[in-house]
């Protein structure tokens, strides 16, 4: 059996947080601290774990790690909105996408 693990890199350039199996990296989800707010702006899983749901498996630590940090989550990443909008627990944390969110999660990748 595999052993699955998340964890954070606020030090990493983008800031995120990285799926790993078997201490393989297999994915990451970018964000970027703005205030309160949690931007998550990019996520992916390489190619050779797709369909095992790991993304989902990212997705929600992070999430649940964005919950105990005391941060409102704001889904720019396509991955993440569909995320949250299926898993009701995180909506007292959602935030609208705002063009101020954009331009934070645009500085971040640049």
């Amino acid at each position: 059996m595999s052993e699955t693990t998340v964890i954070q890199r606020p030090d990493a350039s983008p800031q995120h947080y990285e799926i790993s199996v078997d201490a393989e990296h297999a994915g990451l989800t970018a964000y970027v601290d703005n205030d309160e707010q949690r931007i998550f702006f990019h996520t992916e899983v390489d190619e050779r774990f797709a369909g095992q749901g790991l993304a989902s498996k990212l997705i929600s630590a992070a999430l649940a790690d964005t919950r105990a940090a005391g941060k409102r989550i704001v889904p720019v990443c396509p991955f993440v909105a569909k995320f949250v909008g299926k898993h009701h627990e995180f909506d007292d944390l959602v935030d609208p996408v705002t063009p101020q969110a954009l331009a934070a999660a645009q500085a971040a990748q640049a």
